[in-house]
This record gives structure tokens, sequence and C-alpha cells, in this order.
């Protein structure tokens, strides 16, 4: 069996994203979810993959994912899975990092299976910063992502899609994704290391 076609796909514009590029202070907005102008970037990115064939959507639990997800995939021809799964999540680092609980995402995401998900799925070891921030420390993320990558190689759909965020898709790919940018990858691609 061939190997399968993976499209990386960063969320759309967050109200953190358009806050902090302000000024570079953290808004301090938890969980932040997608601005009008994320909508819109949703919308095009829907267009621009309606005719691409998909087999399973792979999305973190953060709202903005889960919004962009929904808004590219719930009515997309192929009426691929949309699955939540944590190990692709943002590297926290930000108040828009950390999540909301499981309970708390149900209510709001009524069609997605979200109680696999522990109550605190996101980064939350060591001392907070003076936001009150648990900063995951690079390296953490590093293993996480080889983890990642070790549970999709046992995958067996044709393509999948990975709807995920900035930081972690820079190491992954060694790119930087522009806000619903959508980047076909290959598990052997060399990774960004933690110093860069």
């Amino acid at each position: 069996m061939s190997d399968p076609r993976i499209l990386c796909i960063r969320h759309g514009e967050s109200t953190f994203n358009a806050a902090y590029a302000n000024d570079g202070v953290d808004p301090m907005l938890f969980d932040a979810p997608l601005t009008e102008r994320g909508h819109a970037q949703v919308e095009a990115a829907r267009l621009q993959l309606r005719d691409t064939p998909v087999d399973v959507v792979l999305t973190t639990p953060l709202t903005r994912a889960m919004q962009t997800s929904l808004g590219i995939f719930g009515q997309h021809p192929s009426r691929p899975a949309i699955i939540v799964e944590t190990l692709h999540r943002e590297r926290l680092e930000s108040s828009c990092d950390q999540g909301r609980s499981p309970d708390l995402l149900m209510a709001e995401f009524p069609t997605l299976t979200l109680d696999h998900l522990p109550t605190t799925w996101w980064h939350a070891e060591g001392e907070p910063d003076g936001r009150g921030i648990t900063v995951e420390p690079l390296e953490v993320m590093m293993a996480r992502m080889e983890q990642f990558v070790t549970a999709l190689k046992t995958r067996r759909e044709a393509t999948i899609a990975l709807v995920g965020h900035g930081t972690f898709f820079h190491h992954l790919t060694g790119r930087w994704l522009a806000n619903c940018e959508v980047m076909e990858w290959h598990w052997d691609h060399p990774r960004v290391p933690a110093g860069d």
C-alpha cells in the first residue's frame, strides 16, 4: 500500500492572532476562537479543497482548530470523519494555547466526539510564569511530535488532513504556515530541531 497524502492546514485567524499582531503582547485570550477574518479564510480554504478527496481529518481540541475543521470539512463532498486528538496540539506558550475541559467543548461542538479527552489535555506540568501560563518546554513538544508521527504511520487512509497550529507545523514541516494555508507533507520530511 502506498503512503497516504497528508495535508497540513493551519487554523484560520484567531482573536489572539489579531490582537497579538497589533502590539506583540499576550492579550490573555484563553483558547481563542476565530475572528470574522478567520471564518472568511476558512471559507476560502473550503472552496480550495472541495474537490480534493479527503478520508479523515485529524484536528486538535483547541477551539480555533475545531472551528476550522468543521468549516472546511463539515459539508465536504467526501464526508471525512473528523477525529479530535491531542498529540499535534499547539505548543503551550501563550494564553490561546491553553485549552478548555471536554465538558465545555462538548456543549459548543456537539457533532464532534470529545468524551475520550482527559479533563486537562493541554500541557500543565511545571510552574506557571508571571502570566499564569505553564509553558511547554520545546523538547517536550518535539517528543510529542515524534509520537504523533509514529501514530500517523499506522493510519491506512489514502488522504489525511491535519488541522493544527503554527509552531507545531513549523517544527514538523520547516515552514511557518499562514492562517488556513494548506501544505502537502510526508513524514520523512526533516523536522526543524528544537534549537531553531
